[in-house]
């Protein structure tokens, strides 16, 4: 069965002005309960991130200041989102939740989460709408309890996933793919171990093209125990902040070839949502909504 971690603390409530990046975490869940994809049994509600497993990843420093509010106003403008004591508490639950998809993965080959893919947060401070890197907690966790060796990180929102490219930049044991935009945000790109910066208006054709080109591969070099996919839609070419060109029928032909060369080389995927920021919020949940489609279609 698939495996979608979801909590009703992902609908955190913001002022007006950041309404717009949080409602489709509302929409999603309702979208495909509607059309049929999914019924209540495949949702479960995640648990909460440990003290011990935040600092896995983050430092003390660092946290101490998200659980006392103590961040400076440069870095919560960093950050994106007015601070609260219910933002943390939401994105120790969305990190969980990922932590929980790695491991129901394992079970069923994909499990999803409807919020996560927080690439931009660093081991000492948040960017970019991200608290917590979710894929760097889980990562940390599948490998402290010895359950997987290697890891495959394939980040394929629009935006470097530069908060994961530091954590794990002298880590063997965890290989760092980004395809993004190359004129994107952030504007210092950190190195990953492996970036492909696209130009802006790339299309599906050469996108995908480059995907074909360079998953097999690394698959084949890392031989990875998990991947860690991050499917955001802001690669859309409806997209507010994302610049490329490509259409919601690219986007769903990234997910099927992703989620085929996974399944197909038995590795286990864990899903989270990343990025989405078109203009008709119909077309972010359309995006996102592919993405389970494919997932059910192909594993199940």
């Amino acid at each position: 069965m698939l495996k979608i971690a979801f909590s009703p603390i992902y609908k955190y409530s913001v002022p007006e002005g950041h309404r717009f990046p949080m409602v489709k975490y509302e929409l999603l869940p309702e979208q495909l309960l509607y059309e049929g994809t999914v019924t209540e049994e495949n949702f479960f509600h995640p648990q909460k991130l440990s003290e011990a497993q935040i600092l896995q990843t983050h430092t003390t420093t660092y946290w101490d200041k998200l659980r006392l509010q103590q961040l400076s106003r440069k870095e919560e403008r960093a950050i994106g989102l007015p601070m609260s004591a219910q933002l943390i508490e939401r994105g120790r639950h969305i990190a969980h939740g990922t932590i929980e998809c790695a491991l129901y993965a394992m079970k069923h080959g994909v499990a999803l989460n409807v919020a996560g893919g927080t690439h931009h947060a660093f081991a000492d401070r948040g960017e970019g709408f991200c608290v917590f890197n979710d894929f760097a907690i889980a990562a940390h966790y599948l490998l402290s309890e010895q359950l997987v060796q290697k890891i495959l990180i394939v980040d394929l929102d629009v935006h470097q996933g530069n908060g994961s490219a530091s954590i794990f930049k002298d880590d063997p044991r965890v290989f760092t793919f980004s395809m993004h935009g190359a004129k994107n945000y952030p504007l210092r790109k950190e190195k990953s171990d492996l970036d492909i910066g696209l130009p802006d208006k790339t299309t599906d054709g050469p996108y995908l093209q480059l995907l074909q080109e360079h998953l097999p591969s690394l698959i084949d070099q890392v031989e990875p125990d998990m991947i860690f996919y991050l499917a955001g839609v802001d690669v859309l070419s409806t997209d507010k902040l994302g610049r490329l060109g490509m259409s919601l029928k690219g986007c769903k032909a990234r997910d099927e070839y992703v989620f085929s060369r996974c399944k197909q080389a038995g590795i286990p995927v864990a899903v989270s949502m990343g990025g989405g920021y078109s203009e008709r919020i119909a077309h972010i949940i359309e995006g996102h909504a592919n993405t389970y489609r494919v997932a059910q279609e192909i594993f199940f």
